[in-house]
């Protein structure tokens, strides 16, 4: 039998029978379609409070493989679904994030992220709209960027050059109400250029063993940061990501990430996901590739968690 035969028969009305698409409706893929559905419908995820001035956010962590990038721009997906302007700065030289939000970073001539730190190229012409959302910016990383770290260290006022770039005529102009700066997986230049423009740091960290490895090391160098170039520069956010339910290290992980920074701890975790892994490779953030999985929706509760920070913790800024 056909499967429109099937359903033909299902609708009898015997009194019996089930309509085969209420059993559909009550499938993992219905489910997820329903929630995509929901997700990209206009007004569907509702609406987020706005911060009074732009939250400049670094988002770092320099052990590599820890949703670091990953984050950045999904949070970003988020926050720019909810009708909040976002500015990605792609920090990284490998460019996944400029790749990640559909920008062609590869393109010569392109004004990227090296451009504005080291030409004093202006931030109007290094940013670019994602094709994937009208709220969604970013200023893209190209492979000139590796050799920065060199560069800069003969530059005058080198850590503060990010700082100088960010024109907040542009970021007003432009509606910007984040601007996300996703660092390479290290602590140097690149780095403290990133602290030195921000006043939050947001750090990913993976339920995985060593998780906090590293993470010391981290925050010693925020110490410095602060205690010499930017006064203002706190952690105000922790991101657990890479969660895996059926261990009990991941919940263990968990405990102890929570036990020692508390509430600066999201509620929201992100779980370890094929389809999370895979979107960048087509150019997507997880809500566009795929925007009922379990990762989106995860970004989304996690965006909207950041997003009501604002009448907490955006005080301490």
């Amino acid at each position: 039998m056909t499967h429109n035969e099937s359903a033909a028969v299902s609708r009898e009305t015997d009194g019996n029978s089930v309509p085969v698409d209420d059993v559909f409706a009550d499938t993992p893929i219905a489910a997820a379609a329903a929630r995509a559905s929901q997700i990209l419908t206009p007004g569907g995820t509702g609406t987020l409070p706005r911060p009074a001035r732009p939250r400049i956010m670094t988002v770092a962590n320099q052990k590599g493989g820890v949703g670091k990038t990953t984050s950045a721009v999904n949070l970003a997906a988020g926050l720019a679904l909810h009708g909040i302007g976002v500015l990605v700065i792609d920090l990284d030289p490998q460019g996944n994030a400029s790749t990640a939000l559909g920008i062609d970073h590869r393109k010569p001539g392109i004004a990227s992220v090296y451009e504005m730190l080291l030409d004093d190229v202006p931030l109007r012409d290094a940013i670019q709209r994602s094709p994937s959302n009208k709220n969604l910016y970013c200023v893209p990383s190209t492979l000139d960027l590796a050799g920065a770290e060199i560069e800069l260290v003969s530059v005058v006022a080198r850590e503060s050059r990010l700082r100088n770039a960010l024109d907040p005529q542009v970021l007003t102009e432009l509606g910007i109400d984040y601007v996300l700066i996703d660092c390479p997986p290290s602590l140097g230049l690149l780095t403290v250029n990133a602290m030195v423009a921000a006043r939050e740091v947001l750090i990913p960290i993976q339920c995985e063993y060593y998780a906090l490895e590293g993470v010391g090391q981290l925050l010693r160098n925020i110490e410095l940061v602060q205690a010499h170039l930017n006064k203002r520069l706190h952690v105000s956010t922790i991101l657990l990501t890479m969660y895996d339910g059926r261990t009990k290290l991941a919940d263990q992980v968990a405990a102890e990430v929570r036990s020692h920074f508390g509430p600066k701890v999201l509620n929201t975790i992100i779980p370890r996901s094929v389809k999370v892994s895979e979107a960048p490779g087509y150019g997507m953030t997880i809500i566009d590739y795929d925007p009922g999985s379990r990762g989106a929706m995860s970004y989304l509760d996690a965006a909207r968690e950041l997003a009501q920070q604002v009448g907490t913790k955006e005080s301490g800024q």
